[in-house]
């Protein structure tokens, strides 16, 4: 868990914890009851910028944390230049944190690549024009996550959308043809060979991506999208990673979910989300949700998921309840 030691800390950490670089947003970031004076970080929750909210708003907020069971909190807002906003929204929103018992340990805005601290009033330390936001590049949190071999953050949501966006091949007619050889239909009277055969594709194609071949087997890759259309394949693929294999499998969903033809995202798209969330990759879960929604706008899983997210369930609790489903499909696919 990153320990938080300083504002510039802090800073570099919500790129890598959200996944992209903020704009126009409130970030909170929620501290754990093992926290010490400088914060070991739990959940952090990105919000746009919000105008003329009303308390009942924030205090909505604050209940995420409280259900984080944190017992403090660290505050940005990152304002567009011409803003004036930012200290009226950590006000609000540090006025609902204390009424829910949660400390603030920092309130910083940051507006035109400088920040300031509300709480801080050493003229020395925290000028009141602001000091700049340090390059991320050269921070130790940086080099944390780079060597514990986490991304480097996007620049912007555009390009963490881009980033599960379908490729052009997704929609090439041989592909299409291909995937949709492997449907596997409701009433097809070899049902549950169809779906062994469609768990038996998820567990060989991220053995591929463990040992470094990726999607390089097309026919396999085409089995695993098709076969996904099946409700218990895609319920076995949802709970098929462990903490081990979970870097494999995120990989391989996130490269099928861009050439995922059409009417084939939303399983994809779904089960990519999950797995994102666990890994504390919350914006990415969400965007991937808007591409199952596109794709099918009543999608029993993702608008679940969507549910639960929005929920503000803690990770771990989904995954429990996902480990606990594991078994019962494992046992109905192989007997």
């Amino acid at each position: 868990m990153t320990t938080l030691t300083s504002p510039h800390d802090l800073l570099a950490a919500i790129p890598f914890l959200i996944g992209y670089h903020p704009s126009n947003s409130l970030v909170l970031v929620a501290l754990s009851s093992d926290s010490d004076d400088q914060g070991s970080v739990g959940m952090a929750m990105r919000v746009d910028l919000p105008v003329d909210v009303a308390a009942e708003g924030y205090d909505l907020l604050a209940s995420h944390l409280t259900r984080e069971k944190a017992d403090a909190a660290l505050l940005v807002a990152y304002t567009p230049h011409d803003c004036l906003l930012g200290e009226s929204v950590l006000i609000n929103a540090s006025a609902a944190l204390m009424r829910a018992g949660i400390e603030i340990k920092e309130s910083l805005v940051v507006q035109n690549n400088r920040f300031r601290s509300l709480l801080c009033i050493d003229s020395l330390c925290c000028p009141p024009h602001g000091s700049p936001v340090p390059e991320i590049d050269s921070s130790r949190i940086a080099a944390e996550h780079v060597i514990a071999g986490h991304p480097m953050p996007f620049a912007s949501v555009v390009q963490l959308i881009d980033s599960i966006s379908a490729l052009p091949t997704s929609t090439a007619e041989a592909w299409c043809s291909e995937v949709s050889g492997f449907v596997v239909a409701p009433d097809a009277p070899e049902l549950n060979n169809l779906q062994r055969d469609g768990a038996t594709a998820v567990i060989d194609l991220a053995g591929e991506y463990q040992a470094g071949r990726g999607a390089e087997d097309r026919e396999l890759a085409a089995r695993v999208i098709g076969r996904m259309s099946d409700i218990q394949v895609r319920d076995f693929a949802l709970g098929s990673h462990s903490p081990e294999t979970a870097d494999f499998y995120w990989k391989m969903w996130r490269d099928l979910l861009v050439i995922a033809p059409s009417g084939f995202v939303a399983p994809i798209a779904s089960v990519f989300a999950a797995i994102s969330y666990e890994r504390g990759e919350g914006a990415l879960a969400h965007k991937a949700l808007d591409r199952a929604v596109a794709d099918d706008p009543r999608y029993s899983l993702a608008l679940l998921l969507r549910r639960v997210f929005t929920a503000g369930w803690p990770a771990q609790s989904f995954t429990t309840m996902r480990m606990d489903l594991h078994p019962k499909v494992v046992a109905a696919i192989f007997g």
